[in-house]
């Protein structure tokens, strides 16, 4: 039996009952998932949906390596990162094969900056045992375009990290529904 494929609008219909649903969906979920938070905490249901979709995506990065499915890093990257307010610094740690071992929000800030200390990320490898990081960050402000403090903490943190045979894969910035990785353009 094949399974059945239905349009966005027709599983958030399901999800949400569909008046709701055509009040809410304008074209594209991701906009419905970068919705403030207020309007999210209306509509438990996204929130739950949301939260059912990192977890898919976390155990799918746990059995397999992530430089096999990078686009599955940015997809939960993002659902991690979306609709948030405020910066928010998160570290993926990796085993020796590129698996999640644990994804952590170490660092949260205000609307435009977060202080992220090398020292604290060093620690959190190690208790991991990581093997590899990849960090990523959201820009409320909607402009996913890394700054040059973005890059020189990268380049901080790498040599930090490379200290305890740590590498850096990449580091991810998130604004909107728009996500810019370091590796892609060469800054890691």
């Amino acid at each position: 039996m094949e399974p059945v494929l239905l349009t966005d609008l027709e599983l958030l219909s399901l999800l949400m009952g569909e008046k709701t649903a055509v009040r809410l969906y304008h074209g594209s979920l991701l906009s419905l998932c970068a919705a403030g938070a207020t309007e999210q905490e209306t509509h438990p249901r996204i929130v739950a949906a949301l939260e059912l979709a990192r977890r898919a995506l976390k155990e799918e990065l746990k059995r397999s390596s992530v430089l096999s499915s990078p686009s599955a890093v940015r997809d939960y990257i993002r659902l991690l990162l979306i609709g948030r307010e405020y910066e928010v610094f998160v570290v993926l740690f990796l085993d020796a094969q590129n698996r999640v071992i644990e994804a952590e929000e170490l660092f949260r800030g205000t609307l435009t900056q977060t202080s992220v200390y090398p020292r604290e990320v060093v620690k959190r490898a190690l208790r991991f045992n990581s093997s590899a990081v990849i960090f990523a960050h959201n820009h409320p402000s909607g402009v996913a375009e890394p700054s040059h403090a973005d890059e020189a903490l990268t380049q901080a943190l790498k040599q930090s990290l490379a200290l305890v045979d740590v590498k850096v894969l990449d580091h991810f910035v998130v604004a909107g529904t728009a996500s810019i990785s370091f590796a892609e353009r060469g800054l890691v």
